[in-house]
């Protein structure tokens, strides 16, 4: 993925225009990437939290207990990301961390989909985060 690619697929999220069948895994770390390019984990998290239930709700996803944004998984990768420091978005998606299936390494799968893990941040209740999680985000 060139630069290019990933200033389009930021550029079509933020305008709303980005098709919802290419909001992937991987188009949400090339968004967390790119904001992360101009902005800290902190500003970052709030540009996420406000454009994902935005995007959500012009593509027909409801943003509710059950569905669409979800806090806990938003603010890993905003954490993930950053903490592999990657040059190239490709490197960024490549990080272990950043994998779709890294959080389920720290939280049981009943507490990360649960509606508490899904409005607010929950901590880890498997293994603790291999970085520290700034307490301002």
């Amino acid at each position: 993925m060139t630069d290019a690619d990933s200033a389009q697929i930021f550029e079509q999220f933020t305008d709303l225009s980005l098709p919802k069948s290419r909001w992937t895994h991987e188009a949400h770390l090339v968004v967390c990437w790119v904001a992360l390019s101009t902005r800290n984990p902190s500003q970052t998290l709030e540009f996420l939290r406000t454009a994902i239930s935005r995007y959500n709700e012009a593509t027909g996803v409801e943003n509710t207990p059950t569905n669409g944004y979800h806090e806990t998984l938003t603010r890993y990768y905003v954490g993930a990301v950053h903490h592999a420091a990657a040059r190239s978005v490709e490197a960024a998606i490549a990080a272990p961390q950043c994998a779709v299936d890294a959080p389920g390494k720290h939280w049981s799968r009943e507490l990360l989909f649960s509606t508490r893990a899904r409005k607010a941040w929950v901590e880890p209740d498997l293994r603790k985060l291999p970085w520290t999680e700034p307490q301002h985000l």
